[in-house]
């Protein structure tokens, strides 16, 4: 069963940076399509990043295109989610997403707050 242990959340001032980690178990993650996704209080989840198996194709949302960057690595079974030029915005809680085929996993979650 595949699990996912996200990490690097916390409190930042508009404008610095946070990067997001994933770490999933097992061996299926060359496998796995994943993605990052957030939910502020009061309002539904949504989609942030995503990124292929291969890394061959990135999708993000147009609310954070240039400010924020998903990559993997394959080797140590962990998606990243590098963010730049934070936002009050951008305050959410982040989750991380693993599918293969219709399985959808999701991960804990991991509080993001932008404020002076």
């Amino acid at each position: 069963q595949v699990q996912l242990v996200e990490s690097g959340g916390g409190l930042v001032q508009p404008g610095g940076s946070l990067k997001l980690s994933c770490v999933v178990s097992g061996n299926a993650f060359r496998s796995l399509n994943m993605g990052w996704y957030r939910q502020a209080p009061g309002k539904q989840r949504e989609l942030v990043a995503e990124i292929t198996r291969l890394a061959d194709t990135t999708t993000y949302a147009e609310s954070v295109k240039g400010r924020f960057t998903i990559s993997r690595d394959n080797d140590k079974n962990t998606v990243f989610l590098q963010m730049n030029s934070l936002k009050p915005e951008d305050t959410a809680v982040y989750y991380c997403k693993a599918q293969l085929l219709g399985i959808i996993r999701w991960g804990q979650g991991t509080q993001v707050t932008v404020s002076s």
